[in-house]
């Protein structure tokens, strides 16, 4: 829901009202800051925790319920369009307390997912992560043009306050305590595998990322995450320059698209992990990227087509999730258990990194003449990623979780090997 909303219903409205590329670009670039600095919430979450809710589940509930206030304080402050502090320190704020419920949520699904689920989990956790964009970029930008921001961020909260309350009736595991004050007890597995002191998690995650395959998979999220920050500045931009749109028009198709990649997501993102690997499939997406990419350099004076431009809207969002939903497995494999907080943090970190540079950059090409150039930058990063890809053997499973499980037979998770 923040996402919708900082990310694209706000720049809308800015682009709209008169902001230019650089203001639109520094807002992005504040809001995008703490996923690049999230790494800190990891190393939080795998040292402190209550075992007796799970070792995630506390996090993510404590993360919404602040989530929530935070949104509400900015209906109160009401940031105006020429704000552009306040609005990047708005966006800035609430999308810290959203890194903590993302991070929670991503070490949840590290600590739970078997191997032969995961490329299944990967399209529903980011394809239903995409409706949810989606759905807020919709209602934010209707509600900012008929009531004010105001109203956008006061529905934003109420949506979150909706799945809070879902997620107080769900456990991680089995006997373990709802609330606080509940019945139930610590899980044999998350026992075992919580490590709850600094050196060992800084050791057990520096381990991890300094392995070759690790050191080429960054820069390969560096680039899925530039072309994000690059084209959701660039899209309102194009939207109300080029195209001439209003901001409820742009938030419109915006939502729209959102929507059809979230469904894309669920259905065919899954699917093709199965079927093509995580390797191929990721090639296969870098490749559709740069046709993107081309095209729109190619094809400046067609720009201002409202029917051109509603297809890049559609298409780059749609390859966005389908390259995070199939090259998500990569990541988990390449996890260690015992911090997988912190070293799945470090991961989409690294993507969150590349989403503010992109942003960053975008922030360079002050006058409409200069965003064509952004594609270049934008494909030649694609090609980067694509020949890594390529070129580098990166793991079919999880070597650390299968020993894991082989030790805990009443663990939850794969198969325990029989000695």
């Amino acid at each position: 829901m923040p996402i919708g909303l900082f990310w694209f219903a706000i720049p809308a409205w800015m682009a709209a009202h008169g902001a230019g590329a650089s203001d639109v670009g520094y807002v992005l670039a504040l809001t995008a800051l703490p996923w690049t600095l999230k790494l800190v919430n990891g190393f939080i979450m795998d040292r402190y925790t209550f075992l007796a809710m799970g070792r995630r589940r506390i996090w993510i509930i404590g993360a919404q319920m602040i989530m929530i206030a935070l949104l509400v304080g900015c209906a109160l402050i009401r940031p105006d369009v020429t704000d552009i502090l306040l609005l990047g320190m708005a966006g800035f704020i609430v999308n810290m307390a959203t890194t903590f419920q993302d991070v929670g949520v991503d070490g949840l699904a590290v600590d739970i997912m078997k191997e032969e689920e995961r490329a299944r989990a990967s399209g529903m956790m980011f394809g239903g992560q995409a409706i949810g964009i989606a759905a807020s970029t919709a209602f934010s930008g209707f509600a900012i043009a008929r009531l004010g921001p105001s109203a956008a961020y006061l529905l934003s909260a109420s949506f979150v306050g909706v799945i809070t309350l879902y997620l107080l009736l769900l456990r991680e595991r089995s006997g373990e305590r709802l609330v606080p004050w509940s019945a139930g007890d610590v899980h044999p597995r998350n026992r075992a595998i919580h490590v709850g002191q600094w050196w060992p998690i800084l050791k057990s995650t520096v381990v991890s990322m300094i392995r070759p395959v690790s050191l080429f998979w960054l820069p390969v999220l560096v680039v899925r995450g530039f072309h994000y920050g690059m084209f959701a500045g660039v899209t309102p931009l194009i939207g109300t320059g080029a195209v001439g749109w209003s901001e409820v028009h742009v938030t419109s198709v915006v939502g729209s698209a959102q929507l059809v990649a979230g469904v894309l997501g669920l259905t065919l993102g899954g699917w093709l992990g199965d079927t093509f690997g995580a390797k191929r499939s990721t090639i296969a997406m870098f490749a559709a990227l740069m046709s993107v990419s081309a095209a729109m350099w190619f094809s400046v004076a067609n720009w201002g087509e409202p029917a051109y431009f509603t297809a890049f809207v559609y298409a780059w969002y749609g390859l966005d999730v389908l390259i995070t939903v199939v090259a998500l497995p990569i990541s988990m494999r390449l996890c260690d258990p015992r911090v997988a907080a912190t070293q799945f943090t470090l991961y989409m970190a690294t993507a969150n990194f590349g989403t503010s540079v992109g942003a960053w950059v975008l922030g360079f090409s002050r006058e409409s003449s200069g965003l064509p150039l952004m594609f270049v930058v934008v494909f030649a990063l694609h090609l980067v990623g694509l020949m890594l890809m390529v070129l580098v053997r990166f793991p079919r499973r999880t070597v650390v979780e299968e020993q894991v499980a082989a030790l805990l037979a009443e663990g939850e998770g794969p198969e325990p090997a029989i000695n």
